[in-house]
């Protein structure tokens, strides 16, 4: 139970293989650089942040997933720089956005330490 109210923020601490790699990775994402030291970087985009950490445990970056909800997933995947994603990071190739069972589209790509992120636009609410 919170005694002084609701929570202010909720934050992961995905892995870094490389550090400077992921930052880089995530500055070309549009995630802004809040905070940084030489263990972890405060990255942030709009009023959501996570906190990526200079740790890294194989077994656990294949299995860490983050997720970002965007407003226009079509939008961003037409402005993505796939290609040069991969080039320039050395990650696999971001998967296409596809409408999911629970109504969602979501796309998926992964970080340099191999983090998958779901890259999700919800499904629009309907009234009855």
């Amino acid at each position: 139970m919170f005694q002084d109210g609701s929570p202010l923020a909720l934050r992961a601490f995905p892995p870094a293989k490389d550090f400077a790699a992921s930052k880089r990775f995530y500055l070309e994402l549009g995630f802004v650089l809040d905070f940084g030291t030489e263990q972890v970087a405060l990255l942030r985009r709009g009023d959501h942040s996570f906190l990526l950490q200079n740790f890294h445990v194989e077994q656990w970056a294949a299995r860490c997933m983050m997720q970002l909800t965007l407003a226009d997933l079509e939008g961003w995947w037409s402005g993505l720089d796939r290609e040069g994603l991969v080039l320039r990071h050395g990650v696999r190739p971001p998967v296409a956005p596809r409408l999911q069972a629970w109504g969602g589209k979501v796309a998926f790509m992964f970080d340099p330490s191999g983090v998958l992120w779901h890259v999700t636009q919800t499904a629009p609410t309907t009234q009855s």
